[in-house]
């Protein structure tokens, strides 16, 4: 068995409220749409897909990096993106909840945590490079 494509989906009580956020301001751009008597469906492009696993533990560990204690639930999206600095503002300002401001990651990423319309919270991401290797 092969995996193709990985997509998330998320039932959002205000579509158009969502679909402008995720497409016309964060830039996921529109690969289908479809629209029936049953209801409306976009299908947005979020580049390369990934699953992340990680125990309680480490998700404990990763809320306490980017935001100080623990407030995700079972999932959380993250986007890597070229300036999360800037990107937290511009989501910001199309009404995202700034949970946490960017901050640099001991795996050495720029990271800011949101919430984003239909309940999404959010992970933005930049890579730095390598991280400095300890001189402990």
């Amino acid at each position: 068995m092969t995996v193709r494509q990985m997509r998330l989906v998320v039932t959002a009580e205000d579509y158009e409220q969502a679909l402008h956020f995720y497409r016309d301001v964060l830039g996921l751009a529109e690969e289908e749409a479809y629209s029936s008597a049953d209801g409306r469906v976009t299908i947005l492009d979020a580049g390369r897909a990934t699953l992340e696993i990680t125990d309680p533990k480490h998700a404990v560990y990763i809320d306490r990096v980017e935001v100080g204690q623990r407030v995700a639930g079972h999932i959380r999206v993250a986007f890597e993106v070229d300036d999360s600095a800037a990107s937290t503002v511009r989501l910001a300002e199309a009404g995202a909840t700034v949970i946490a401001e960017p901050v640099q990651t001991p795996w050495n990423s720029l990271n800011s945590r949101l919430e984003g319309p239909a309940g999404l919270q959010l992970t933005l991401f930049t890579e730095l490079g390598e991280p400095s290797p300890d001189l402990s």
